[in-house]
């Protein structure tokens, strides 16, 4: 419960943390002549009232300005806990909305759906794996969190994320014969490196955890995935 209390907290202090005032361009005073030049000057264009774009993130937009987005993961995870050895391969979709605010940086806030893989039980005792049954074990669920994205130069970013994690998963505990049925809501958290080939689209490689654990079964997994992401 602590853990989902201080994942909100970090989802509730980024939204508060987001710029939304777009800073004024002034008008250039006017030489003194005595000619009043007021009604020769062109309108300003009305785009250039918000502050001015600049940095490598997004560079063509304003600082304060902000993008939907989803993003793609197929990868594989890796399980090693209690009577588990395995490496199933995982699928995992998120959007939402990433705010500029600073030059080289976005922070927003996302949810999304995984799906970690169908896992078997293996012979521990022994150092060869020996399959120990043929049904498979199931790890799934959904997120909700914060996410940030750095571009360090041009194009070059790295990324962090975390938030809270409601998984339902099935299992096996240590010398335990019977196949339990849980769920639970728990935390996630990750981070990974990529390259924006342009403003709305990007490729990455992440790592992120995945904390799955309930009456004495341990489900826990972390995944290496490619991602994509498309910005709207």
């Amino acid at each position: 419960m602590k853990k989902t209390l201080l994942a909100l907290t970090l989802v509730s202090g980024a939204l508060c943390a987001l710029p939304v005032l777009a800073q004024q361009t002034e008008p250039s005073a006017q030489p003194a002549t005595g000619v009043d030049n007021t009604s020769s000057m062109a309108p300003a264009d009305p785009g250039l009232a918000t502050s001015s774009a600049t940095g490598n993130y997004l560079p063509n937009q304003p600082i304060g300005s902000g993008n939907w987005f989803i993003d793609g993961r197929v990868g594989e995870a890796h399980i090693s806990k209690g009577p588990y050895r395995d490496h199933p391969t995982t699928y995992a979709i998120d959007g939402g909305y990433r705010w500029k605010v600073g030059p080289d940086v976005g922070l927003g806030v996302d949810v999304g759906y995984n799906d970690l893989g169908n896992f078997r039980v293996k012979n521990v005792l022994y150092s060869n794996s020996v399959n120990q049954t043929s049904r498979r074990n199931a790890l799934r669920g959904w997120t909700a969190g914060v996410n940030g994205h750095i571009d360090v130069w041009r194009g070059l970013y790295i990324s962090g994320r975390t938030g809270i994690y409601g998984w339902k998963g099935h299992g096996y505990s240590n010398q335990d014969i019977n196949r339990h049925d849980l769920n639970e809501v728990d935390y996630y958290a990750g981070a990974g490196v990529g390259y924006d080939f342009t403003p709305h689209f990007g490729l990455g490689l992440s790592y992120d955890y995945y904390h799955a654990s309930k009456n004495g079964i341990n489900l826990s997994t972390d995944t290496a995935s490619l991602n994509a992401e498309y910005r709207f």
